[in-house]
């Protein structure tokens, strides 16, 4: 008869507590460097391309790099005025209870400025200067004479003129302008991240300013003149005679408050210079 020998049960296999973590960890390895490739592509793609401030720049320098840099005007306003400015010496009359006659010299300018974010000026013999140059042309009427270049035009002229009772006087003035806003569109030599046509700050976009100012028939700048009277003592008189000559922001016509009285003069009444 022939005998089997039993044959020793095996013990049960452990159960292997890592497996599931494992698993995981090699799903995790293959994803994690497609995942980082996905963060890196959209930088490199960026990594060529010309910036709005880097655009701003080169078109303020005339950079070599440009094939060309333009204003592109996207809408404008007339008539549209400029900061209120002190034009003409304090005359004190403080303490006195009549009136006082005195003469004025009164003198400002104007120019065209070119207002951005952080502020730059461009050449006549620039790219960009000669754009601002042939914007003013489309901009210029029989309605509207504006200086197209950056030129000063100037008035300045002499005038009697009555001083309140415990008041001081000054003359002030705020420029008419015509204001074209849009945006710089350079073109550059070389393809950057294959491209040569960069925006600042964007294609479209109205917040690059160009204020061409608005001159008279006569020649003189066109504006608003108005002799301001401010009474003695006063936190608003007190603010000017502190100030001396130096340029400080001030109200405009009418916007003084109760202490100060705006008498505007018609620039017919003045002398062509």
């Amino acid at each position: 008869m022939t005998t089997h020998t039993p044959h020793t049960p095996r013990a049960p296999h452990a159960p292997r507590a890592r497996n599931h973590r494992d698993k995981k960890k090699r799903v995790t390895l293959v994803l994690a460097p497609v995942a980082a490739l996905a963060v890196i592509v959209p930088l490199m793609n960026q990594a060529g391309a010309a910036t709005p401030s880097e655009v701003t720049a080169d078109c303020s320098a005339d950079s070599d790099k440009l094939e060309n840099c333009e204003f592109v005007d996207v809408q404008f306003k007339a008539n549209s005025l400029g900061p209120n400015q002190r034009v003409s010496p304090v005359t004190e009359n403080c303490g006195s209870t009549a009136a006082a006659t005195n003469t004025f010299s009164v003198s400002t300018s104007v120019t065209r400025t070119i207002q951005l974010e952080d502020g730059f000026t461009a050449a006549a013999d620039t790219k960009l200067g000669s754009s601002f140059f042939e914007i003013g042309i489309k901009f210029n009427s029989t309605e509207f004479n504006i200086t197209r270049d950056d030129k000063t035009t100037g008035l300045a002229f002499s005038r009697s003129d009555t001083v309140q009772p415990d008041s001081i006087g000054f003359f002030m003035w705020s420029a008419k302008r015509t204001d074209v806003s849009g945006f710089l569109r350079a073109t550059y030599k070389e393809e950057q991240d294959g491209q040569k046509v960069f925006f600042a700050p964007s294609e479209g976009a109205a917040t690059v300013h160009v204020f061409y100012p608005q001159i008279l028939k006569n020649g003189t700048p066109d504006g608003r003149l108005w002799l301001r009277n401010v009474k003695c003592g006063t936190p608003e008189a007190n603010g000017v005679l502190n100030s001396g000559n130096s340029l400080r922001a001030e109200p405009g016509f009418d916007e003084g408050g109760g202490n100060v009285t705006d008498v505007e003069v018609p620039l017919t009444d003045i002398p062509a210079t």
